[in-house]
């Protein structure tokens, strides 16, 4: 990944908070594959940054990172009592028409960073999902997580048979131009590649509390592989 400016991804600040819209591929956390994380960067920015929550790798969107410890506490009592509004858009296989369908399965996580869902041993999990738009093939969901588990949106989606796509190891398929377009020509001795190279899940919406009571609210724009994604759907639709 190239070189990333902190200052470049920031949605949202004031003297308490930041949102950033955290590009894919990048972790939140520490990360051993990588030198580089979004902690890390806020605190070069920030020196007593710390976030407030966490994204999958592949995830891109909106991420709360508080500036100092009365803030992050404020913060996380916010999420443990479920008051943070969190909406994700993820783009599915195949066409469903979801209105206000609540999933509530409790998950566990198991070996090498897998999750599944346990009715004995998982840990709540609840998470209503809305169709955005439907398209051929596909569709662009709206989910809203009560719950923060691990890999919760991916595995709850993909128990509904609407498993996001390229999310391989909860059933998503990889995406290629290809299959949209009926009269798409390959150049020759050319690889097809998908239309986009990880899940297709963003963190679009945030709304939380500032330390006055005041609500913040904080919309993160699609990345372009996202946007180029959902413009493909629609256009061969």
């Amino acid at each position: 990944m190239k070189k990333l400016k902190f200052s470049d991804i920031i949605l949202f600040e004031d003297d308490d908070y930041i949102v950033v819209n955290k590009p894919s591929l990048l972790a939140t956390l520490d990360d051993r594959a990588e030198n580089v994380n979004i902690l890390l960067l806020a605190k070069g920015y920030w020196g007593d940054a710390q976030v407030c929550h966490r994204l999958d790798k592949e995830t891109s969107g909106a991420l709360l990172i508080a500036k100092n410890p009365e803030a992050y506490r404020n913060a996380s009592m916010q999420f443990e009592n479920r008051e943070v509004t969190k909406i994700y858009h993820a783009v599915v296989d195949g066409i469903h028409d979801f209105s206000d369908v609540v999933v509530n399965q409790s998950l566990q996580v198991t070996g090498k960073g897998h999750v599944k869902s346990s009715f004995r041993n998982g840990k709540e999990a609840i998470t209503t999902f809305n169709t955005i738009m439907a398209y051929r093939k596909h569709t662009l969901v709206e989910c809203r997580p009560l719950t923060g588990r691990m890999h919760q949106i991916r595995v709850h989606l993909a128990s509904l048979k609407a498993s996001i796509i390229n999310d391989e190891m909860y059933g998503g398929q990889k995406l290629f131009l290809s299959s949209l377009k009926k009269k798409y020509k390959l150049k020759k001795w050319t690889e097809e590649h998908p239309l986009i190279n990880r899940f297709a899940l963003h963190a679009f919406k945030l709304e939380f509390k500032s330390l006055k009571g005041d609500s913040i609210q904080v919309e993160a724009k699609y990345p372009k592989d996202f946007r180029v994604l959902v413009d493909q759907l629609k256009k061969n639709c």
